[in-house]
């Protein structure tokens, strides 16, 4: 690893072309490393841009694993036509890319001593929580983005970082706005147009105007779709919460069965659970009890047959991000989790 003062840090590694116009990039100077930890951004994340991700990789350099960050169709700005279905089918085929390059720099060696671990940040995380309750392979939607229902490989292992409700940070910066009512009213007329068209009659997505997402919060440079707005937003939630909305504070308990408690029935992990939450996420609103919210997610995987790792818990001091205060802690107790499995 080198860097530069006007241009960040360069690393060594192996970049991977994991699908047609999808590539990973490997930090490590040695290839042959029997496991694999990947590494799933938020929205607008991409190569480099969560900074405990180096310092990570750098950590596992004296280990048997190396760590991979994947680019997604939603990585970037990409986000705002996507969808967890696409992002977790994406995510498939890189472990499966992942099972059978480490195979071939390993032949003859057993198929169980190379194991894969997904953890995701922020948004990231719901594509690992997604991945490992949903149905394998996927329903058929009623907007299919060009899905394959393929069957997802199973995990050794599932981290998640960071993961807090998207719904209820944007519900945050509108109460939190200096114009609360120009706010909400943006609110309201995103709501109504993607509920009028969320989509073309051929097929297409609806973009909504970028000026009223961007006073939500949202980027204003990223087209996002009224199907993806609506699902991120979940307007109907807690009562009728969209694909989503995962990790709000108000979710019910029949919810959680069917998210957290679905993962020990599915049978896609093959061991604990970790999850992590920043302390000092901004994020995250006020008014969300995260010890709280983090045992009655614990309760409802473990309810479903599912194991909720030891190291799991908030993370003191810690941003989102975790830009500086915490990494040491979180480097620590990922460490400790992956020599668990």
């Amino acid at each position: 690893m080198a860097s530069n003062p006007d241009r960040g840090l360069s690393h060594r590694g192996v970049l991977h072309e994991y699908a047609p116009r999808l590539v990973a990039f490997e930090f490590t100077a040695d290839v042959n490393k029997s496991n694999s930890l990947i590494f799933v951004g938020g929205l607008t994340d991409g190569f480099c841009t969560v900074p405990y991700v180096s310092k990570l990789a750098e950590a596992l350099e004296p280990t048997k694993w190396s760590l991979f960050t994947i680019l997604l169709s939603s990585s970037y700005n990409g986000f705002g036509v996507s969808s967890l279905d696409k992002d977790v089918e994406e995510i498939g085929h890189c472990v499966r890319y992942i099972r059978d390059l480490k195979a071939s720099r390993q032949p003859g060696a057993p198929a169980k001593n190379a194991k894969i671990v997904v953890m995701g940040h922020s948004t990231g995380s719901q594509d690992v929580l997604h991945y490992i309750h949903s149905a394998n392979p996927l329903p058929k939607p009623e907007f299919d983005i060009g899905l394959e229902h393929i069957v997802r490989p199973e995990l050794d292992g599932a981290i998640m970082q960071a993961p807090v409700s998207d719904r209820e940070a944007v519900l945050a910066i509108m109460k939190a706005a200096a114009n609360p009512n120009e706010v909400r009213g943006a609110f309201n007329e995103l709501v109504n147009s993607a509920k009028t068209l969320p989509w073309t009659k051929d097929g297409k997505d609806t973009i909504l105007p970028m000026n009223l997402t961007a006073q939500l919060g949202l980027p204003g440079d990223a087209p996002l779709s009224a199907r993806r707005f609506l699902s991120l937003t979940s307007p109907e939630s807690p009562a009728n919460p969209t694909q989503d909305d995962l990790f709000s504070s108000d979710l019910s308990d029949k919810r959680h069965q069917e998210t957290f408690g679905a993962v020990g029935s599915r049978g896609i992990l093959q061991s604990k659970l970790l999850v992590l939450y920043s302390g000092s996420d901004e994020y995250c609103p006020a008014w969300v009890d995260k010890e709280k919210l983090m045992s009655r997610w614990k309760q409802a995987l473990e309810a479903g047959g599912a194991s909720w790792a030891e190291q799991s818990g908030i993370v003191p001091g810690a941003s989102h991000n975790i830009r500086d205060e915490g990494q040491d802690d979180l480097t620590k107790r990922v460490l400790s989790y992956l020599q668990s499995i």
